[in-house]
């Protein structure tokens, strides 16, 4: 086989350092992905993925001049509910409903930080800045009353219940 011949066997290869690249690049990204949904779909009151469709709950941590308080708003019918009336509210969720808590600090006369804690099941905000918003997601898994409360503004609390 002559110089010629060879050169044109090595570059009809189908298999070029640009396709193992592009190979290495998307295999990598598919890893990265499947990481990233493996792990956010991690409640913090589990130790293994949860695949459900979360139930919403939206809490608005605010000020007035009454003090600072938390507002719900719901869209567990479907329709986003806003009562502005309803400050440090009880909320009620079924057992085993995987839950998906949306705490939004919407404190713009202060702008004090705010947070949320509820240590029955492992919640606990970081202080979030005006306009700042967290979501945990949690399973309503024991059945009883808990409390919610802000470690920044004791003032601040409600109860959360797990109902059978």
């Amino acid at each position: 086989m002559g110089k010629k011949q060879k050169n044109k066997a090595k570059s009809s290869s189908p298999i070029t350092k640009g396709l193992i690249i592009t190979v290495a690049v998307i295999a990598l990204a598919v890893a990265g992905g499947v990481y990233y949904l493996w792990t956010s779909s991690v409640p913090v009151n589990e130790n293994h993925p949860v695949f459900a469709t979360a139930s919403n709950v939206y809490i608005l941590a605010t000020h007035n001049d009454q003090g600072y308080y938390y507002d719900e708003q719901s869209t567990k019918t479907g329709k986003k509910s806003i009562s502005s009336t309803n400050t440090d509210p009880a909320i009620h969720i079924a057992q085993g409903t995987l839950v998906a808590l949306h705490v939004i600090n919407e404190d713009k006369d202060t702008g004090s930080d705010q947070d949320l804690n509820i240590d029955a099941f492992n919640v606990h905000t970081r202080h979030l800045k005006y306009f700042e918003a967290q979501t945990i997601n949690f399973v309503a898994d024991k059945i009883g009353t808990y409390s919610y409360y802000s470690k920044i503004h004791p003032e601040m609390n409600g109860t959360f219940t797990v109902d059978p």
